[in-house]
């Protein structure tokens, strides 16, 4: 299965960190985040990579030359990054969304339990959201609505009394499904709004249509990386999940992670 990337955005909230430099290609230990996901990705059992890039991508293009990767990795350059939010990069990438794929966010870490679970429990729709829950949720959160294993919703913006956990930022879809997700977007993008669309308005709308499941990953780790803390976060969980999957051989289940930042 391809993994499509989506690390087009700065990151502005780590400022100055990403003043020349994108988010992606930041360090956590030895390891910039880009080689972090590679990493997940490849022990989780996808078989070729394509990171789509924009701000910096020059850097991209660097880190990603010196990766050791045992599958196919690539890059796809949006030239339109600062004109347009992440719908507009799903729009440059759609060509590469054929057959079954993953797409996921820059920013998303997540130990490779993760993706197997996410990959486990697809099959019953034609795309397939990871999800958590928690206590509570912030403004930031990409909150969701779901019947059962159903997605009803998804945005920032859902009434609390509707929301049921969150995306976090990694889905997978059928060969149907990434046709239905390409026309979507290719409608967004030809409406008035479309450069300042995210994608998953797109899946918002599949979801409506009832083409859209859920994969809950509760009780595995993973972290979005937006300001300072999340990076401090990471840095750490990454820690632990390095040392766990060399301990366990990749076989995640049952241990308890840290737990994700607040983001």
């Amino acid at each position: 299965m391809k993994a499509i990337i989506l690390c087009a955005g700065q990151g502005r909230r780590l400022l100055p960190l990403t003043e020349s430099i994108p988010k992606c290609c930041l360090q956590l230990g030895d390891r910039t985040m880009l080689q972090v996901q590679v990493d997940a990705l490849c022990r989780a059992g996808i078989d070729e990579i394509v990171v789509v890039t924009g701000f910096g991508h020059h850097v991209v293009d660097d880190i990603i030359g010196r990766i050791d990767s045992p599958v196919p990795l690539r890059t796809l350059y949006n030239p339109f990054y600062a004109l347009s939010d992440n719908l507009g990069t799903c729009w440059v990438a759609r060509a590469e969304m054929t057959g079954s794929f993953l797409l996921l966010n820059g920013d998303t870490l997540f130990e490779p339990a993760v993706m197997r679970r996410l990959i486990d429990g697809a099959g019953s729709f034609p795309v397939t959201l990871a999800a958590d829950r928690k206590a509570a949720y912030d403004d930031d959160d990409m909150k969701i609505h779901a019947d059962g294993d159903r997605l009803l919703q998804v945005g920032k913006k859902l009434p609390s009394a509707i929301v049921n956990g969150e995306s976090i930022g990694m889905m997978v879809f059928t060969g149907a499904g990434g046709k239905a997700f390409v026309r979507r977007v290719e409608q967004l993008m030809g409406g008035p709004d479309g450069l300042a669309r995210w994608y998953l308005s797109a899946i918002d709308d599949l979801a409506r249509d009832g083409l859209v499941g859920i994969a809950s990953i509760h009780g595995l780790g993973w972290c979005e990386v937006d300001d300072m803390d999340d990076l401090a976060h990471a840095e750490h969980a990454v820690r632990i999940w390095s040392g766990r999957a060399d301990e366990s051989a990749g076989d995640l289940a049952g241990t308890e992670p840290p737990p994700p930042a607040e983001n």
